[in-house]
């Protein structure tokens, strides 16, 4: 069984910063691309920010020179430092992973249960 679980989240005034790390733990042979998306009330959950084991990112428009995401691979873990956070960065924040728990299967893809991000003055 494998889980994903985020930290991190908060409140923050405009403006401000937050960094959500995400760990992954249980049987884990291998994680490939982690990613970071968002859903705000009412919105469909959208991607925000993506790696891939080697570093390699992807970032949405929206948040291009603003969200900086990492990982440590040693670590299991994923991290998004969100700066120059705005109002509409208000969402719940979920981290996704690509992972292969045996060897020579394929990855499957798991969801951690969110944190919520709230950007207000």
């Amino acid at each position: 069984q494998v889980q994903l679980v985020e930290s991190g989240g908060g409140l923050v005034q405009p403006g401000g910063s937050l960094r959500l790390s995400c760990a992954a733990s249980g049987r884990i042979f291998s994680i490939g691309v982690m990613g970071w998306y968002r859903q705000a009330p009412g919105k469909e959950r959208e991607l925000v920010a993506t790696i891939t084991r080697g570093g390699n990112t992807y970032y949405a428009d929206s948040v291009k020179g603003r969200f900086t995401i990492s990982r440590d691979n040693a670590k299991n873990t994923v991290y998004l430092q969100m700066n120059s956070l705005k109002p509409e960065d208000t969402a719940v924040y979920y981290c996704n992973g690509a992972i292969i728990t045996y060897i020579g299967d394929r990855p499957s893809s798991y969801w951690g249960q969110g944190t919520q991000a709230t950007v207000s003055s």
